[in-house]
């Protein structure tokens, strides 16, 4: 099955249409409640985090500055 958005992917599993692979916090709700139950945990990855990674020797784009500020305050 093939969709363009993740909670098409948290419906179908929840319709027992399959194993879904999402971020955890997709489905954080679901398995809270009893709805879903994780399975494979020994081959899931973690996730720490994203990374941005930017020359610094450049002076940036108004643009991505204001990108890059508004991801340190997160």
């Amino acid at each position: 099955m093939l969709v363009n958005a993740s909670h098409h992917i948290v419906d179908a599993a929840l319709q027992s249409n399959g194993i879904a692979y999402l971020p955890e916090a997709e489905f954080e709700p679901h398995i809270k409640a009893g709805r879903l139950v994780k399975v494979l945990e020994d081959w899931s990855l973690s996730f720490a985090g994203y990374y941005l990674y930017y020359p610094s020797r450049r002076q940036p784009f108004p643009a991505f500055t204001l990108v890059a500020d508004a991801l340190r305050l997160r």
